[in-house]
C-alpha cells in the first residue's frame, strides 16, 4: 500500500439535522487513530458544530487541523419564496471550506444570510449573488451528486456543464477542486467520468471524499433510522430511488441512502477505491497546507455604551452614578460602605467590566420607567454593593452579609452574570427596548439542542422500526427517571464498585435490577435488542434546536461578523448557531432576561388593590417585620406564595414560627435535599430547646444569625477569613471547592487553613473538627445571595396575600387560568379563607379574575371557552362606555354582533355569565312548539335588526324615531335543566364545576368511606383504595378477535381518570359501567399483566347511592364537655326519634383542659343513614361526626 495520506474533507455531523449520525468527538478520534493530517465538517446549511468541533480539536493538540466547512442549499434567487408545482424550489448543494480567518468570516456571513434573508420551509438558501460578494478566502469544490456541475452535467450534458463549471472555476481559480465521490452509484461514475475529463482539460485538480454522514460502517442502519425520523416514516416503507433530494415525495415510498458506504472511511478504504487515481487522495494534503488554523474562541466583546458628556470614561461614569444611588440608598455614607464601594469598583475598573454594569443598570432602569415590574435580584450578583446602588438589585449586601467576591473575583477571571427576572408580560418589554437601543443586527437570542435522551432513543427508534407501543414503553420504563441518566451507561458501566452505577449515578437495587433486565434484551437477537443496539448509537443525536428560555446576546456590532446565527417561526430575533454554554468563548456576551410569573401576579395584584382601594403599594418599602404576613407564615397558610407553599414546607413554618426575615432567608436555603436534615436543629435552636454552641468564639459573629449552623457558602467564606486570614479570593476558591467536591483542591487547602488559624492562635484540633464539619455540610451550603433575593419575593407574596387576599388570589387564578387542576386547588384556598368566587358575570367580570365591591373573586370572561379575546374587549369596552347591560336584549342592541358571536352567547349562556338578568340557563336554547328559533337566536337577531334600524335612522332627515319601534322579543319559560346537565355545561365552557358538584350529595359517603381521589392515585400502588366517581365517558368495545372490552372516563372531585376494562373483568362490572353513573369502586392500583404500567384492578363495584346506607354501621359525635347540656341533649334526643334507624350512636365528649375524653354509648337510639340527619348535625357548629 502506498504511504499518501488522505483528509476527509466532505462530513455531516449530527448537526446535519436528522440526516448526520456522526458524533464530532467519535469521528474526530477515528481521523486522529488513521494518522489524517486534517479533517473537514461540511454540515447541512448550517455551522452549529463548528465551534465544538475547532474545541474538540483544541483538546487533542490539534493533531488533525480542523477545518470548518459548509455544505449550502444554492438557488437561483435566494429571495424567491413562492413556488408552483411546475416552477419548483430547485436547491443545489455547494461545499465550502474556510482558507483562513477571511473566509471564516465569510462562511459565517453566507450561513447567516442564507437563514436571514433565504430561509425557505427547512433550508436556508443562498445563491451567486452572495456567493460572488463572500468568496473571499473559501475553498469550493464540486462538491456531491446534488451540486450544481453533477446535475447539470446529468441532466443537460457536457456542453451546458461546462458553462457552470467555468462560472466556479473563473471565481475561485487555484481555490476550485473537482471532487470526486465513489459510493458504487452508477451516476457517479457517468459524472466522475466528465469531471475528470475537465480535471485535465482545465487543470483543475481532483480530490477524493466520501459524503460521510455516520463514522462506521455499521451505523448505516441507525443513520437510516434518523432519516425515517427525519420525513416521519417507518422502516419497513420501501425505499425510493431519489436519494439527493429528502424534499422529494413519492406515494408509498421514503427517502433513504441506497446503500452503506457513507461513513468515515479510512485512508486504507479510501485507498483502495482510488487506487487508479492516487493523486486525488494526495490532493486533500494540498488543501490541509492551505488552511490557516482558526481561533474561534475570543474575548469577549462589549456593546458600546454611550456615557454622557462630562465623563471621560465608563468607569468614571459608572463611579458616579454608584455613589449617587449610595447617597440614595444608605442616607449617610459610613466609613464600611464607601470602603466597600471603592473595593467592588475598583475590582469593575481592573477586570474591565464598567460597561457590563451600565448595560443592565440601563435597561432595567427603562424596564421601571415602563412599568415592568423588576425582581429584586437573583444568584450571586445580590453580592455587589455597587449592583444595589445603581439599580441592577434591591437588596442591601452590607446589611446581610452578602459577597461581592462571591460574584466577581479578580483571581477568577470570568464574565459577570447578572440574571434579571421580570413579569412574564414586561420581559418582551425590555427586549424590545435594548432591540431598539443596539439594533435588531446585534441582539439575538440563543439556540439549544434538542438531543435524544435515554428513553427518547429507544421511544424513537421503537416507533422507526415498528416495535409495538406496550413493548416500547416497557424497555423505556426500564431507564430510572434520573434526569442526565445515560444509556451507554447503563447498558455498559459496572453494577457496583468505582465508576459504578451505584456510586456514580446512585442508582436504587430497583434501579440495578431493571438494568440487568436490559442488558439481558440488548444480549437478545428479538427486535427488543435490536432496538437497544440502535438507540445506543443514537444516543445523545441533535434531534432538533430550540430557543434558550432566558438568554439574549447584545454584541457591539452586525452578529454576523462575529458568529453564525439563524431564524425561526417561534421568534422575530436573530437566533446564535452557538449554544449558552459556549457562547461567551465565541466573543458575545449572554445575559439572562427571565420572565418569573410570580411577579406578573404581583403587578395585577397591585393594580387590583390600586382600584379597589385606591393604595399604591411600593413592594420594595414594604416593612420587613409587618406581624400579619409572618401570622399567615406561623400558620402555613401559604398556599399561592412564592417558593413556600409545599406541604413539607408548611409543617416546618409551622414548627418553626418564623418572627424575622432571617428566618425566612434560612429556610428557603434550608429546604432542599441535604439540609433539609438541618431544618429540626434550626427550629429547636429558634425556640431554645436545643443548646446554641460554637467551637470557636469568633465564630459567633457569623453564625449566630442561624442559631450555629452553617446555612450559607457566604458564611464559610466569611469564616475562612476570620479564623485562618484567607483573602477573599481564598475564601471563593475554596466555596467553589466545597461546593463541587474538588478533593484535590480541597486538600491543599486544608493545610492552608490549618496552618492560618494556628497561627492566629486557634487550637488545632478544634480547627480540624470545624474543617471536617465544613467539608460534611458545605456541599450543601446554599448561596445566600440567591436565597435572601427569593425569600425577599416571598416575602411580597406573602404580604399582599395577608393584607389583600381578595386582589392577590384574584391575580393567583388569572395566571392559574389555563391548569384546571391549579385553578381547583386554588379556588378551594379562597373557600379556606372566606373569600367566595363567583362564576362569570357580564357586568362584573374582567378580562382577568377580578374581585368586586363586596370583596368577592369574579370569575375572568376569558376563561369562558369559546369566548374570543376579541368579543371580551368589545363587552367591556361597551359597559365601560355606557354602563351594565340591562338584560339579554339590551346586551344584543349594545355589543358588536361580527366579535360577539353565536357561540359566544351560547358559551356565556351556559356559563352563568347571563344569570343576572334572572333567566334560567335552560331559556337561552329553548324553542317553543312552532317556533324554530330559540332565544339566542331571537336576541341576535333582534341586536341586528336594531343596529341595522340606529344606522338607518343616523342617516335620516327624522331622526331616530324608528329604532325606537324595533320590539323586544318575549322570553318563553321552560323547565331549568337538570342538575348533571347544568354543571356539565359549566364544566365544559369554563373548565371546572364552578356553582356545585354532580357528586355533592354523595359528599358524606365520599368523605366516610373512600380513602383515596384519583389525583393522587399514583401515591396509592399496591393498597386497597375505595373511590367515589362519577362515569363522564362510556365505550363498550369489541377486538379483532370478538373479544369484548370497555374503556371508561371516570371523574371525582380531584380530576379524572381513565379505566379499561378486559376479559372477565368487563364481564363482571360492564354492566354498572354507563354514563351518568355514581359508582363506588373497591381495587388496587398496581403493575398490569405485563408491567410495563399500573392499572386500577377492580374488585367490587356498587352504585354509590346505595353506599352511605349499606356501610354507616355507626355514627360518633364528638362534643366537647362545655357543650353538653340539656339544650344539646334535648336536641339530639330530638334528632333521633324524628329519624330512627340502624347506625347505632357514640357521643365522646371531650375536656380540653385534661385532654381527657370518654365515650357514651347509647342502647336506646339508632340513628338512619340519612342525608337529613347529617345536615342537622352540620349545624351544629361545635359537633363533628364520624361514620363507620
Amino acid at each position: 500500500m502506498s504511504a499518501i495520506t488522505f483528509n476527509h474533507l466532505h462530513c455531516h455531523t449530527q448537526f446535519s439535522l436528522l440526516d448526520g449520525a456522526a458524533g464530532i468527538s467519535k469521528m474526530y478520534q477515528k481521523a486522529v487513530k488513521d494518522g489524517m493530517r486534517g479533517m473537514a465538517i461540511t454540515d447541512h446549511g448550517n455551522m452549529l458544530g463548528v465551534f465544538e468541533f475547532v474545541a474538540e480539536a483544541g483538546k487533542n493538540n490539534n493533531q488533525v487541523k480542523p477545518i470548518v466547512g459548509c455544505e449550502f442549499y444554492l438557488v437561483e434567487n435566494r429571495h424567491k419564496k413562492q413556488f408552483t408545482k411546475e416552477d419548483k424550489d430547485k436547491r443545489y448543494h455547494q461545499l465550502f471550506l474556510a482558507k483562513n480567518a477571511e473566509g471564516y468570516r465569510n462562511l459565517v456571513k453566507m450561513c447567516s444570510l442564507g437563514y436571514i434573508e433565504g430561509l425557505y420551509g427547512k433550508y436556508p438558501r443562498i445563491d451567486k449573488e452572495l456567493v460572488l460578494q463572500y468568496h473571499q478566502g473559501l475553498i469550493a469544490t464540486t462538491c456531491c451528486l446534488g451540486a450544481e456541475v453533477p446535475q447539470t452535467i446529468m441532466k443537460k450534458g457536457e456542453a451546458e456543464a461546462r458553462k457552470v463549471f467555468e462560472w466556479w472555476f473563473n471565481i475561485f481559480g487555484d481555490d476550485y477542486y473537482i471532487e470526486l465521490q465513489r459510493h458504487h452509484l452508477k451516476e457517479q461514475d457517468v459524472v466522475n467520468q466528465t469531471l475528470l475529463k475537465f480535471a485535465k482539460e482545465y487543470n483543475v485538480k481532483i480530490i477524493a471524499t466520501n459524503d460521510s454522514h455516520y463514522v462506521d460502517r455499521e451505523d448505516a442502519n441507525a443513520h437510516d433510522i434518523l432519516l425515517c425520523l427525519n420525513t416521519g416514516e417507518k422502516q419497513s416503507t420501501p425505499k425510493m430511488d431519489e436519494f439527493i433530494d429528502d424534499s422529494v415525495l413519492a406515494r408509498n415510498r421514503r427517502f433513504a441512502f441506497p446503500n452503506d458506504e457513507f461513513y468515515f472511511k479510512t485512508t486504507h478504504e479510501m485507498h483502495t477505491l482510488f487506487k487508479d487515481v492516487p493523486q486525488a487522495l494526495d490532493n486533500t494534503n494540498e488543501i490541509v497546507d492551505k488552511i490557516e488554523p482558526l481561533k474561534l474562541k475570543q474575548d469577549i466583546l462589549l456593546p458600546h455604551f454611550q456615557v454622557p458628556d462630562g465623563f471621560t470614561n465608563q468607569d468614571d461614569y459608572l463611579r458616579h452614578i454608584t455613589f449617587e444611588g449610595a447617597h440614595k440608598r444608605y442616607k449617610e455614607i459610613t466609613p464600611e460602605i464607601e470602603e466597600r464601594l471603592n473595593f467592588e469598583l475598583f475590582t469593575i475598573k481592573t477586570m474591565g467590566f464598567a460597561g457590563y454594569f451600565l448595560i443592565v443598570a440601563d435597561f432595567i432602569a427603562a424596564g421601571r420607567e415602563i412599568g415592568v415590574l423588576v425582581g429584586p435580584g437573583r444568584g450571586s450578583a445580590a453580592g455587589s454593593a455597587v449592583a444595589y446602588c445603581i439599580g441592577i438589585t434591591n437588596i442591601d449586601p452590607i446589611h446581610y452579609q452578602l459577597l461581592f467576591e462571591r460574584f466577581l473575583n479578580p483571581d477568577r477571571k470570568s464574565m459577570p452574570d447578572i440574571d434579571t427576572d421580570f413579569d412574564d408580560e414586561g420581559r418582551q418589554k425590555v427586549i424590545d427596548y435594548v432591540v431598539k437601543k443596539y439594533g435588531r443586527q446585534q441582539v439575538a437570542q440563543i439556540v439549544t439542542y434538542g438531543t435524544m435522551a435515554a428513553k427518547m432513543s429507544i421511544k424513537d427508534v421503537a416507533r422507526v422500526m415498528d416495535l409495538p407501543l406496550a413493548e416500547s414503553n416497557a424497555l423505556a420504563k426500564l431507564v430510572p427517571e434520573k434526569p442526565g441518566i445515560s444509556l451507554n451507561r447503563l447498558l455498559k458501566a459496572p453494577l457496583t464498585g468505582d465508576d459504578s452505577l451505584t456510586a456514580k449515578e446512585a442508582l436504587m437495587p430497583d434501579d440495578i435490577e431493571n438494568a440487568k433486565q436490559l442488558r439481558q434484551i440488548l444480549e437478545g437477537d428479538d427486535l427488543r435488542g435490536k432496538v437497544l443496539k440502535e438507540a445506543l448509537v443514537l444516543e445523545g443525536s441533535v434531534r432538533g434546536t430550540g430557543i434558550h428560555a432566558a438568554g439574549i446576546i447584545i454584541a457591539p456590532k452586525d452578529l454576523t461578523e462575529i458568529i453564525p446565527v439563524c431564524t425561526t417561526k417561534e421568534t422575530d430575533l436573530l437566533v446564535t448557531q452557538f449554544e449558552g454554554k459556549i457562547i461567551e468563548d465565541a466573543g458575545v456576551i449572554k445575559m439572562d432576561f427571565l420572565g418569573l410569573k410570580t411577579l406578573t401576579i404581583m403587578r395585577d395584584a397591585l393594580l387590583l388593590i390600586e382600584q379597589n382601594h385606591g393604595v399604591k403599594i411600593d413592594l420594595d418599602s414594604l416593612p420587613l417585620d409587618d406581624p400579619k404576613t409572618y401570622e399567615l407564615y406561623q400558620k402555613g397558610e401559604t398556599n399561592g406564595t412564592f417558593q413556600f407553599e409545599s406541604a413539607g414546607m408548611q409543617k416546618h413554618l409551622r414548627d418553626l414560627k418564623p418572627d424575622r426575615f432571617s428566618d425566612l432567608i434560612a429556610m428557603n436555603a434550608l429546604y432542599r435535599p441535604g439540609p433539609l436534615e438541618y431544618i429540626p436543629n434550626y427550629i429547636a435552636r429558634k425556640h431554645g430547646r436545643e443548646k446554641i454552641s460554637y467551637d470557636l468564639p469568633e465564630m459567633q459573629e457569623f453564625l449566630e444569625d442561624t442559631f450555629g449552623i452553617t446555612v450559607y457558602q457566604e458564611q464559610v467564606m466569611l469564616l475562612s477569613q476570620k479564623l485562618a486570614s484567607f483573602t477573599k479570593g481564598d475564601a471563593d476558591v475554596l466555596r467553589k471547592a466545597m461546593g463541587k467536591k474538588q478533593k484535590a483542591v480541597l486538600d491543599k487547602m486544608k493545610v492552608k487553613f490549618i496552618e492560618g488559624s494556628v497561627k492566629k492562635g486557634h487550637p488545632g484540633a478544634v480547627c480540624e473538627k470545624i474543617w471536617t464539619d465544613w467539608e460534611a455540610f458545605a456541599s450543601y451550603a446554599f448561596n445566600k445571595s440567591h436565597s435572601t433575593c427569593y425569600a425577599l419575593v416571598a416575602y411580597q407574596t406573602a404580604y399582599l396575600k395577608a393584607h389583600y387576599p381578595a386582589e392577590y388570589m384574584a391575580a393567583v387564578l388569572t395566571h392559574n387560568q389555563s391548569q384546571i387542576e391549579k385553578i381547583t386547588f386554588f379556588m378551594d384556598e379562597c373557600r379556606r379563607m372566606g373569600i367566595p368566587v363567583k362564576g362569570p358575570d357580564i357586568n362584573e367580570s374582567d378580562v382577568h379574575f377580578s374581585v368586586n365591591l363586596k370583596g368577592e373573586i369574579r370569575f375572568a370572561l376569558s376563561a369562558i371557552k369559546g369566548v374570543g379575546e376579541a368579543a371580551v374587549e368589545e363587552i367591556i369596552r361597551e359597559r365601560k362606555n355606557n354602563g351594565p347591560f340591562k338584560g339579554l336584549f339590551d346586551f344584543a342592541k349594545r355589543v358588536n354582533l361580527r366579535t360577539v358571536n353565536k357561540k359566544s352567547f351560547e358559551s356565556m349562556s351556559y356559563a352563568g355569565a347571563f344569570d343576572c338578568f334572572g333567566l334560567k340557563r335552560a331559556q337561552f336554547f329553548f324553542s317553543p312548539v312552532n317556533e324554530q328559533q330559540n332565544l339566542i337566536e331571537k336576541a341576535i337577531k333582534f341586536g341586528g335588526m336594531y343596529q341595522q334600524a340606529q344606522q338607518s335612522s343616523q342617516a335620516s332627515l327624522f331622526g331616530n324615531s324608528y329604532v325606537e319601534d324595533v320590539p323586544e322579543p318575549p322570553i318563553p319559560d321552560c323547565e331549568e335543566f337538570p342538575l348533571l346537565e347544568r354543571l356539565t355545561h359549566e364544566r365544559d365552557t369554563i373548565g371546572i364545576y364552578l356553582t356545585g358538584h354532580p357528586l355533592d350529595e354523595y359528599r358524606i359517603t365520599i368523605g366516610n368511606f373512600c380513602n383515596c381521589q384519583f389525583t393522587n392515585i399514583e401515591n396509592n400502588k399496591n393498597k386497597e383504595l375505595a373511590i367515589g366517581c362519577m362515569v363522564t365517558e362510556a365505550d363498550h368495545r369489541t377486538t379483532k378477535n370478538g373479544r369484548s372490552f370497555g374503556r371508561f372516563l371516570l371523574e371525582d372531585f380531584s380530576g379524572s381518570f381513565e379505566l379499561t376494562l378486559f376479559g372477565d373483568d368487563y364481564i363482571n362490572f360492564k354492566n354498572y359501567f354507563e354514563k351518568g353513573r355514581f359508582l363506588f369502586i373497591r381495587g388496587r392500583f398496581q403493575p398490569n399483566w405485563n408491567r410495563t404500567s399500573e392499572e386500577l384492578k377492580v374488585q367490587q363495584v356498587k352504585l354509590l347511592s346505595t353506599v352511605l346506607e349499606d356501610l354507616s354501621k355507626k355514627i360518633t359525635l364528638t362534643v366537647p364537655l362545655a357543650r353538653v347540656n340539656k339544650k344539646f341533649i334535648d336536641q339530639l334526643e330530638e334528632l333521633c326519634l324524628r329519624h330512627p334507624g340502624n347506625m347505632s350512636l357514640t357521643v365522646r365528649v371531650n375536656d380540653s383542659q385534661t385532654n381527657y375524653s370518654a365515650d357514651l354509648f347509647s342502647n336506646k337510639y339508632r340513628l338512619a343513614a340519612d342525608l337529613r340527619v347529617f345536615d342537622t348535625i352540620g349545624q351544629w357548629d361545635f359537633v363533628s361526626y364520624r361514620l363507620n
